[in-house]
C-alpha cells in the first residue's frame, strides 16, 4: 500500500516544519533575526491513467486520468525579510537598521561576513567590534580620549574630544545589500555569508542608493511573530498526527486483508 510510504513522507515534511518554527520561536529575542518558513511540494505521480490518452479508435480523448501523488518534499526554508521593531536601549554603539542592508564584517580568516545585528562595542585598539570581537568593516577607531560618541543617520560618527568646540570625524559606517537576501548563507552568530545565489554585495553609504538608514542608540529586534508561531505550530502538529492515523489505518486494512480466510 502506497499509502504507507506517502504518509511517511508527509510526517517527516511536518517534523521539518516544525523543527523551522522551534527555531523561529527560540530566536525570538535575537537580535536582528528573520523568522524562516518551511515550503514543500508534492512529489512525482503514478500515472495509472494518463489524461489527455486516447480511450477509443474514434480519437475520443480522456478529459481527465488518474493519477496518485507519492507524496510531499522539502523544497526551501525562506526566511522572512521583514524590518522588526526597534528597541531603544540607550546604549550609542548599538546600532539598528531602518530599512535594506547589512553592515560588513571582517572575520578572522579574512573573509568578509554580513550581518543586521548592530550589537557594537570598541576593541583594544579602539576600533568598533562585534561581541565575538570581529572588526566592522571599514575600520573606524575610536581614540581613547573621546567622550562622546555620535552616529549620523547616514553612518558618519564623530566624536567629542576634550579641548575641541567642533567635533572630530572618524568614519563613516557603509551598508551592503544584495540582489537575493534569502540566499545569503547563515554562519550563525547573527552572521550571513555571499553565496552565488545571494548576487555580489554592493556596498553603499546609509540612506542612499536604496539602503537603509542607521539609527543609533537601537536595536533591531527579530520579526518573530509568536501567535502566528504558535498558531503555525498547532497546524503542523495536526498535520503530523493526521499523516500518522493514516499509517494506522493502511496497516489496520493490511491486517484484514491478511487475515481473510
Amino acid at each position: 500500500m502506497q499509502s504507507l510510504s506517502i504518509a511517511a513522507t508527509g510526517m517527516m515534511a511536518q517534523q521539518l516544519n516544525v523543527e523551522v518554527i522551534s527555531n523561529n520561536i527560540a530566536n525570538m529575542s535575537t537580535t536582528g533575526f528573520k523568522r524562516g518558513r518551511a515550503e514543500f511540494q508534492d512529489l512525482l505521480y503514478q500515472n495509472l491513467r494518463r489524461v489527455g490518452a486516447n480511450s477509443s479508435d474514434a480519437g475520443t480523448i480522456v478529459p481527465s486520468g488518474v493519477q496518485v501523488g507519492l507524496g510531499v518534499k522539502t523544497a526551501a526554508v525562506n526566511r522572512i525579510m521583514t524590518q522588526g521593531n526597534m528597541n531603544n536601549t540607550e546604549n550609542k554603539l548599538d546600532v539598528a537598521i531602518q530599512g535594506r542592508g547589512y553592515f560588513r564584517i571582517e572575520l578572522p580568516s579574512g573573509d568578509d561576513a554580513y550581518t543586521r545585528a548592530g550589537t557594537f562595542d570598541i576593541g583594544p585598539d579602539g576600533q568598533l567590534i562585534t561581541a565575538d570581537g570581529y572588526t566592522l568593516a571599514p575600520g573606524i577607531t575610536i581614540p581613547p580620549e573621546a567622550t562622546d560618541i555620535a552616529i549620523s543617520a547616514d553612518g558618519q560618527v564623530q566624536v567629542a574630544i576634550p579641548g575641541q568646540t567642533a567635533p572630530q570625524i572618524v568614519g563613516q559606517m557603509e551598508l551592503v545589500a544584495f540582489a537575493n537576501e534569502g540566499g545569503l548563507d547563515p554562519l550563525g552568530g547573527n552572521l550571513f555569508a555571499e553565496t552565488p545565489a545571494s548576487g555580489a554585495p554592493t556596498i553603499g553609504t546609509p540612506g542612499n542608493d536604496g539602503l537603509g538608514s542607521v539609527l543609533q542608540g537601537f536595536l533591531e529586534t527579530s520579526n518573530v511573530n509568536a501567535v502566528s508561531e504558535i498558531t503555525s505550530l498547532i497546524t503542523a502538529q495536526r498535520a503530523y498526527e493526521m499523516n500518522a492515523k493514516i499509517i494506522t489505518a493502511s496497516d489496520e486494512m493490511m491486517s484484514v486483508t491478511s487475515n481473510m480466510k
